[in-house]
């Protein structure tokens, strides 16, 4: 009997023994890639929105027309206790003007928007605007949420 050949031998049960004539296959699969982008583009719509400012606010309902900003607005939050917040950062009245001229890089031109909940007393919100005005801001506005359509 005659042994089995390494290589190209013309034995077919030893399958094992021959090479395959596939070539690695080099291209990327794209997609799982496309997927899992979409599922981020999809998180990303969902969270973006919530991302704003975080100090719960109750906002007065206004009919104004809303704003398009291109730049991301410096926002002061006023809560229901009375409470400052600079962005998200708690504050006191003290420390308010101070942070400002050093987020705005004392640049009086920058637009600060005011969100005062609507259980606080307008005095508080009032006294606010002014400090902020007084600082040398003269772009300070009031944010109020739109009120819902009635159906």
């Amino acid at each position: 009997m005659a042994a089995p050949t390494l290589g190209g031998g013309s034995s077919k049960g030893s399958g094992r023994w021959k090479r395959s004539s596939r070539k690695p296959m080099s291209d990327i699969n794209v997609t799982p890639f496309v997927d899992v982008m979409l599922v981020l583009l999809i998180v990303f719509m969902v969270t973006a929105p919530l991302l704003t400012v975080g100090v719960p606010v109750d906002l007065p309902k206004a009919q104004a027309k809303t704003l398009n900003a291109s730049e991301e607005p410096l926002v002061i939050s006023v809560n229901a206790t009375g409470e400052l917040f600079l962005q998200e950062t708690k504050v006191t009245e003290e420390q308010l003007v101070p942070r400002l001229n050093a987020i705005t890089e004392n640049k009086p031109d920058t637009r600060v928007y005011v969100r005062g909940d609507k259980a606080i007393d307008y005095g508080r919100v009032m006294q606010v605007m002014s400090l902020v005005n007084s600082a040398g801001y003269d772009r300070v506005a009031l944010i109020a949420e739109l009120p819902k359509e009635k159906k």
